[in-house]
């Protein structure tokens, strides 16, 4: 009789740690999925660093390819969202998404406490809304100046440092190939479709002429005054000219595309853009010098728009714990070094910008840790939820303006009624 119920209590006992066993995610592979838009390279080095997540952990990763049009992921990204689908574990996010979608994403402060020290401080919080930490940032961006090397010195041209000296410089050497019959050289090349990016390459100019940032820090709306008209006017005078009439569609691979192709003097991008010039099949491999975007004036400083892309985790995943674990591990030191080594992806972990192997692969990525450090934030802190509709409007009437439909001076102010009607008593 002792004897079995001896039996009996180690029987039970084995029964509960297999059921503890078999009850916990960790024991098994967890099949997990991520939404990104990558593309090219990008995406190259992404499956490499889930492929290396899957040997450490057991763990197998999906990758869901999204358009490259950062707007049509965030629509999509939305109705996802909306309706509670368990089917995507992380998404790879803008940084301008996070006060729209905090209420759809983990909080990892917690998680990733140890680690958000290391991060430059205004990364984290461009992530963080109302105390919580939406997303742990990938890597940060901000624009700059492509340019032709060997063109400037074969017309003995300086890097312009302002519109105006771009403008003439692109031009004259537009002109001057198209005469010794390089008919498909255009001057500059930047991004003009009516989408995200054009809130960014408008928000520079804006900003560059002393014009503001479309919305303040304080919520009030600026983007009605002389300067931001000047600035638009300025580049609606560049489509037909120095950059041809499709600009007006151009998003970032369509610009890199005629870029990389050798027709373009000037290129407005992201530093991305720079080791794809130089693979060994580019036509402009060892053509290409970078520097700062321009500025109105001479004695201005630049503005480049501050971009970036993070790792968010669904509050519908089904497998948050390993999520949250892959969100980590593509959020740090040694992921974030690999994208700055193959594809010049700006660090937001500040020691990275001191790593000699860093520096030796890519000599020129120091040189943008002041542009980035001194970059324009998009107004989406202040207008919180409404900034997607906030940047449509602003980038519709930048294209309408470029486009010729209609002045300047008459899209902004008709752009100043619907923010003021959008904001209401309060953003």
């Amino acid at each position: 009789m002792n004897m079995f119920i001896s039996c009996s209590k180690i029987s039970y006992q084995i029964i509960a740690l297999l059921v503890l066993f078999f009850s916990s995610e960790s024991v098994f592979a967890t099949d997990l999925t991520i939404a990104s838009g990558d593309t090219g390279n990008g995406q190259a080095l992404l499956r490499k660093q889930l492929d290396d997540f899957e040997k450490i952990t057991g763990n197998k990763v999906a990758i869901v390819d999204m358009p490259s049009n950062s707007s049509d992921q965030f629509a999509q990204y939305r109705l996802w969202l909306a309706a509670g689908n368990t089917d995507i574990d992380l998404y790879r996010t803008d940084i301008v998404w996070a006060p729209q979608l905090a209420d759809q994403f983990l909080d990892l402060s917690s998680a990733a406490k140890d680690i958000v020290a290391a991060h430059f401080p205004s990364v984290i919080q461009s992530q963080t809304v109302n105390g919580k930490l939406i997303a742990l940032p990938l890597f940060a961006d901000a624009a700059v100046l492509f340019y032709r090397k060997d063109l400037l010195e074969k017309y003995q041209k300086s890097v312009p440092k302002t519109f105006d000296e771009l403008t003439e410089t692109a031009q004259y050497i537009q002109d001057k190939e198209r005469m010794s019959g390089n008919k498909g050289i255009n001057g500059y090349v930047f991004q003009a479709n009516a989408y995200e990016g054009l809130t960014c390459t408008a928000l520079e100019w804006i900003k560059s002429f002393g014009a503001g940032q479309v919305v303040e820090a304080d919520g009030s709306i600026s983007i009605n005054n002389k300067n931001a008209i000047k600035a638009l006017e300025n580049a609606h005078d560049w489509v037909g000219s120095i950059a041809p009439q499709g600009v007006l569609g151009y998003g970032e691979e369509e610009s890199r595309g005629v870029w990389q192709t050798g027709n373009a003097v000037f290129l407005r991008n992201w530093p991305y853009v720079y080791p794809l010039s130089n693979n060994a099949d580019s036509p402009i491999r060892g053509k290409v010098g970078v520097t700062a975007l321009p500025s109105a004036h001479v004695d201005e400083p630049s503005a480049a728009a501050l971009g970036g892309w993070n790792i968010a985790v669904s509050r519908y995943s089904q497998h948050t714990q390993q999520a949250i674990e892959l969100a980590k591990f593509l959020a740090s030191k040694q992921a974030q070094k690999e994208r700055a080594i193959a594809l010049s992806l700006l660090p937001t972990i500040r020691t990275l910008y001191d790593d000699p192997q860093i520096i030796d692969a890519q000599p020129l990525l120091p040189q943008w840790k002041p542009i980035f450090e001194t970059a324009v934030a998009r107004p989406s802190a202040p207008t919180k939820t409404k900034y997607n509709e906030v940047s449509s409007l602003f980038w519709s009437a930048v294209h309408d303006t470029l486009s010729g439909n209609g002045t300047a001076a008459d899209n902004l102010a008709r752009l100043e009624e619907k923010l003021t009607i959008l904001k209401g008593n309060a953003w």
